[in-house]
């Protein structure tokens, strides 16, 4: 009839009224999804910064702490590795036996660097003894140099990568694989299967770093994901417990 809705017309209504609200509430709720993943991103961006930031600034101030030691074989052959190895040996006896009749065995990482720069003819001359020892006819060059070391792990001690002062030994083409320890404090070791760095070494590290920082190489998978959720304020509580 004129001027009257049928039931079947408010039906109809409705259920597009209905059908309308169903796609606003689909609407708001995939573009509160997408404000979400937005946040999170950038929060979860915000938080690796920080850590890298963190590491960064670890790496700088690590690296004026430690003079590091790298010596590249001439080739992978394995004469020329072996060699290498003999020759690392030869040059931690020369430094340790000659540091400490000079009075050294206690020193800083500056007196060392010093000490290693001021020999550098002896540590090559025992390097290039060796090799003659060995039959070898190739020579050796030792140098005191700033060189970029990627991520390291010395026993349960992390260097994260970057440029690190270190004595750099080259023996002929230098092309073959390298080995690398940390001369000052002493984090060397000589067997790989036993790889567990002196604790008097661990300790001289910690005296020259921060406490976040010492915390951050000898466990660096565990305070990275620590410092990535909670940042400075776990050692601002930390810090409130000792008070």
């Amino acid at each position: 009839m004129d001027g009257k809705i049928s039931l079947k017309e408010i039906n109809s209504e409705t259920s597009n009224l209905r059908k309308k609200d169903r796609k606003k509430h689909i609407i708001c709720g995939i573009i509160g999804i997408c404000i979400s993943a937005v946040l999170t991103g950038m929060i979860i961006r915000s938080r690796a910064e920080a850590v890298d930031k963190k590491t960064a600034e670890l790496q700088e101030h690590l690296s004026r702490e430690v003079l590091r030691f790298h010596i590249l074989a001439n080739s992978d052959s394995e004469k020329d590795q072996e060699v290498k190895l003999e020759i690392r040996d030869a040059v931690l006896d020369y430094m340790k036996s000659h540091m400490e009749a000079d009075g050294q065995d206690a020193c800083t990482v500056t007196q060392t660097k010093t000490w290693v720069s001021a020999h550098l003819g002896d540590l090559e001359a025992v390097a290039c003894r060796i090799l003659r020892e060995n039959g070898f006819s190739y020579e050796a060059r030792a140098e005191v140099t700033d060189t970029y070391f990627p991520e390291k792990r010395y026993g349960d001690i992390t260097f994260p990568p970057g440029n690190y002062e270190a004595l750099r030994i080259e023996l002929g083409k230098a092309s073959g694989h390298n080995w690398w320890c940390v001369l000052y404090p002493n984090l060397c070791f000589m067997d790989t299967t036993c790889a567990v760095v002196s604790e008097e070494g661990k300790e001289e590290l910690k005296e020259a770093l921060e406490e976040d920082e010492y915390e951050m190489i000898t466990a660096s998978s565990e305070f990275k994901i620590r410092w990535f959720f909670f940042g400075d304020h776990t050692f601002e509580k930390a810090a409130e417990k000792e008070k």
